[in-house]
């Protein structure tokens, strides 16, 4: 029995992404490239499907490539690992999250300043932009 393969455009089309992408996504190691027959279309096994959209659902999860290339080195079956590295994104998120609502805080106060600004000295906005970082 002949196991089910598809041309590139095919796999991008059921994996729903563009073409470009999965020739990217051989680039760099995320999927093999299969090699190319003396005549016709590399065919590439139905399987990659599964494999592209994990990596297009880890990336919406804050999943670099890089980092889902490690994931996929690691495999299904070490779920320790896998989750060792699910925390370690969780908590960068979380940070990023916290580093931003900290960003919001200070944008609201410049805001606020703005609104009190009577004398029309120069703008709280942009006088705070224009100071060094260590001011």
């Amino acid at each position: 029995m002949k196991t089910e393969t598809l041309t590139i455009g095919r796999l991008a089309d059921r994996a729903d992404i563009n073409i470009e992408s999965v020739r990217y996504y051989e680039r760099v190691g995320l999927i093999r490239q299969p090699r190319k027959p003396v005549s016709g279309y590399r065919q590439y096994p139905v399987e990659l499907v599964e494999r592209i959209r994990f990596v297009k659902r880890a990336q919406a999860y804050g999943f670099s490539l890089h980092e889902i290339k490690d994931l996929l080195k690691i495999g299904d079956g070490r779920c320790h690992d896998v989750q060792q590295k699910a925390i370690e994104k969780r908590d960068y998120i979380n940070n990023q999250i916290n580093d931003l609502k900290k960003l919001v805080q200070t944008l609201d106060q410049l805001i606020e300043a703005c609104d009190l600004n009577q004398s029309n000295s120069g703008c709280p906005i942009v006088k705070t932009f224009s100071q060094s970082p260590t001011a």
